[in-house]
């Protein structure tokens, strides 16, 4: 493979640990963002929502922006303003400027997230075989390490802008320096995918975007409630309540790291129906556990059943849309967000009204629905390796030096 193709996946991969870094560094210190400019219990929830709304805007917006404007420009350039918004939150004193750094963050990370997929999917093309769920699992590795830094501020008292301001100096630089090295791919011919006239045509992408809605939200089910329901449902010690979210995080990029294989070897179909049926197994463990230590093996298997949905969804949708594929994944990239909105309180409500075991059962039913929407994901052939794996010859892309 040239040299030109392992730098621009090197820095894409930078960019995807990067991000993961910093989402976790937010989420996870949200109780000291809360206590640093006393957002009220009652408030709280409208800060939180406003991100994923705000997102979802700037990935609808980064679907008319690629028309004109190559996707690696977005993602040099939102970037930056990502970990500035990070910085932002954590030096801000009031709640205004808390307001305007959680608001630029979200049109951002809308932008971010959509043209790093895009950048992703094209790569993938180019190379001929499944490399999406590497940059997916780099993602999970750096929200591990991003967790663990939120964990050492927390441990040690740190202020907010202290806990962030070696993280942004170190991986600002990073991420402008290894830009000069993204691959922008071509689009490939039209008439070899769906969408017609190199257009999305949505009736064909909903079923995708309703896989993506499910995984998040059962991503968000994890992030949101394994601490609160091991503490108050499974009457675990408030210290290995802690756990299952890292566990989750560790299987993720451990099916992540190999999850490409099997792709390769069995095709995107087979792996997301497996994917699928580990996960909601996962949910049943969850909801049927009689101790802690059982309900940790639930959240164990769903680190390794839902992390192969969402970067195969991105693959799918630029292998249904070849001739607009930036375009897919815009507009799929805003059910990321939707899931994210509709999980967490999904759960809370059925919590609160019914039970909390009850509860997991329907993230688990929702998982259970991607089985039959897993044919979209065989829309173009993705068996590579064993006699199908494409020629490595295919045009490397322009590289988006001089943009």
């Amino acid at each position: 493979m040239t040299g030109v193709l392992r730098r621009g996946r090197a820095s894409l991969a930078f960019s995807f640990f990067a991000q993961g870094a910093t989402f976790a560094l937010l989420v996870t210190r949200i109780p000291a963002v809360q206590d640093r400019y006393g957002v009220s219990d009652a408030l709280l929830p409208v800060f939180l929502a406003a991100v994923p709304i705000l997102a979802g805007v700037g990935s609808v917006t980064t679907e008319h922006l690629v028309k004109r404007v190559r996707p690696s420009r977005l993602l040099r350039w939102s970037q930056p303003v990502v970990l500035l918004a990070l910085l932002g939150v954590g030096a801000g004193g009031v709640m205004g400027e808390l307001g305007l750094a959680l608001a630029a963050f979200g049109l951002a990370v809308g932008a971010l997230d959509a043209s790093m997929n895009m950048l992703g999917v094209s790569l993938q093309r180019t190379y001929g075989r499944s490399i999406m769920l590497s940059f997916h699992a780099v993602y999970s590795l750096g929200g591990i390490v991003g967790a663990s830094l939120a964990w050492a501020g927390a441990h040690w008292h740190l202020a907010l802008w202290v806990s962030y301001l070696p993280v942004v100096a170190v991986l600002l630089p990073g991420a402008l320096v290894g830009s000069r090295w993204y691959v922008d791919g071509d689009p490939a011919p039209v008439e070899e995918g769906a969408g017609q006239g190199g257009r999305v045509v949505f009736r064909l992408l909903l079923p995708l975007c309703l896989v993506m809605t499910f995984a998040y939200i059962g991503d968000s089910t994890v992030s949101n409630w394994s601490a609160k329901y091991l503490k108050d449902v499974l009457r675990s010690s408030e210290q290995l309540a802690t756990v299952p979210y890292n566990v989750y995080m560790v299987t993720t990029l451990v099916g992540r790291a190999i999850g490409d294989f099997g792709v390769r070897r069995f095709g995107a179909a087979v792996v997301v129906r497996l994917g699928a049926l580990v996960a909601a197994g996962g949910f049943a463990v969850v909801s049927v556990a009689p101790d802690a230590w059982v309900g940790m093996l639930g959240f164990t298997l769903l680190g390794l059943g839902l992390c192969v949905l969402v970067p195969q969804t991105f693959a799918a949708a630029g292998r249904l849309f070849p001739g607009a594929s930036d375009a897919a994944i815009a507009r799929l990239n805003i059910f990321n967000y939707v899931g994210f909105l509709i999980g967490s309180p999904l759960v809370g409500a059925l919590g609160d009204a019914w039970s909390y075991r009850g509860a997991m059962l329907v993230p688990m039913v929702l998982v259970l629905v991607t089985l039959g929407y897993a044919r979209s994901f065989a829309a173009q052939p993705d068996r590579y390796g064993g006699g199908h794996e494409r020629p490595r010859t295919a045009d490397v892309g322009r590289g988006s030096n001089g943009l």
